[in-house]
């Protein structure tokens, strides 16, 4: 049983109710509670109120949680769109210099700008249909010759490793239509209407990333024009000189990336018609292009194709192929990329190739091509941004000359003195 105070007011803290238990006890006036030694009471000081921070708390809160599932879901629904601008505002970045040259020879800005596009766009599609018609003839001539190539590379394995592999057995299992090979493609041939689709989705994304590339390059004065004027001159002339400085470094980084893809290319090339290799040039692209634009790896990754293609055909020229690539890469590493790049920018190749796991992991292979510019802009930034000191003299800083940095050496005999 509850005390008889307790009975009538059981929500009520002991504390508030006198030693009579009525637990109504009112003031004088009768506006209120009074307490047991008689003094008024406030409710918004006992423990039993609501403090006034929790509603606007949880007003914050599911307002927050509202905006962001409406950002995260405008950002899924959108992010192929802001890729096709990233791409486009590194295109245009790449290509202004040249648009700008020949804006200085009286081109028109609007030609000028399509000229540079199409010029890309032939180069890139005859270099697709180069390589995509290169691995369908092998692909179609590796089902049709498929016992005579399975044959070569079982005697192979046999005389070089002692093996005893039978190839007919492995000929018939490579048949059978229950097997696993002829189940695979099989497989495979089911999804031609998958790639048919994804080939025009890919078309569209191209022909998107020109159009925005053109508007931003033909129109980029406007658009400069347009943001400066929202901003202080000093804001101004600091936007302009980060503008330029973006559209000098990378497109100089790009433009040495392609003289050194085609360096790479032409030499490949040699290589690739003397021994016999079949589709030689197109090729010697594939290398040239993947070695310059993948970082640290993709001179090797470049070089699995050729090696591939020439292992069906004679294993030593696939080794021939492999020590090709792998001398190719020490000289442009020590004489051709230090020369070419010197006058644009040079890349670290751990800060490369981190910057394209970064932007793999961010976007894919489309941020994989795209951080090397986007590391070469930011190294831009870096370098210009505040100011620099003399460094002491130290072993932990001393850093022997490179050839490059080295004064030329005199021709001709030392100087004889007399006495």
């Amino acid at each position: 049983m509850l005390p008889r105070h307790r009975e009538y007011a059981p929500n009520v803290p002991a504390e508030f109710v006198d030693e009579r238990g009525s637990g109504d006890e009112r003031d004088e006036k009768g506006q209120g509670l009074l307490d047991a030694s008689g003094r008024p009471i406030d409710p918004r000081s006992s423990d039993w109120s609501m403090p006034r921070w929790v509603i606007p708390a949880i007003v914050v809160f599911w307002a927050g949680y509202v905006l962001t599932f409406t950002f995260r879901h405008v950002f899924h629904r959108l992010s192929s769109l802001l890729v096709l601008l990233l791409v486009s505002l590194f295109l245009a970045l790449a290509i202004e210099p040249g648009v700008n040259r020949l804006g200085r020879r009286g081109w028109r800005r609007g030609r000028a700008t399509i000229s540079i596009l199409l010029g890309v766009l032939i180069a890139f599609l005859i270099f697709v249909a180069a390589v995509g018609t290169l691995v369908g003839t092998q692909v179609a001539d590796l089902l049709s010759q498929s016992d005579a190539y399975i044959t070569d590379t079982v005697d192979f394995l046999n005389d070089t490793f002692g093996t005893e592999i039978d190839a007919r057995d492995v000929i018939d299992e490579f048949n059978d239509p229950n097997g696993r090979v002829q189940q695979f493609i099989a497989s495979q041939s089911d999804k031609a209407v998958q790639v048919s689709l994804t080939v025009v989705a890919v078309i569209f994304q191209g022909l998107s990333v020109l159009l925005f590339t053109y508007y931003l390059v033909a129109d980029g004065p406007r658009l400069r024009r347009a943001l400066c004027s929202r901003l202080r001159p000093a804001r101004q002339e600091q936007v302009l000189q980060a503008w330029e400085l973006a559209i000098t470094k990378t497109g100089g980084y790009l433009y040495s990336r392609a003289l050194l893809a085609l360096l790479s290319a032409f030499f490949h090339w040699i290589v690739f018609q003397s021994i016999g290799t079949p589709a030689p040039i197109a090729l010697a692209l594939w290398v040239g292009l993947i070695s310059q634009f993948l970082p640290v790896v993709g001179t090797y990754l470049a070089g699995i194709l050729p090696i591939l293609l020439t292992f069906l055909d004679s294993p030593l020229k696939a080794a021939i192929v492999l020590g090709f690539i792998v001398i190719y890469q020490q000289v442009e590493n020590y004489f051709f990329a230090p020369r070419i790049t010197a006058r644009t920018m040079e890349l670290h190749p751990a800060t490369a190739f981190g910057a394209a796991l970064a932007g793999a992991a961010l976007l894919g292979p489309v941020g994989a091509v795209l951080a090397l510019p986007a590391a070469a802009m930011m190294q831009a930034f870096a370098s210009e941004w505040g100011r620099r000191y003399e460094v002491i003299d130290s072993h932990l800083t001393n850093v022997p000359p490179s050839r490059r940095d080295l004064p030329p050496r005199e021709e001709g005999p030392p100087e004889v003195r007399d006495g």
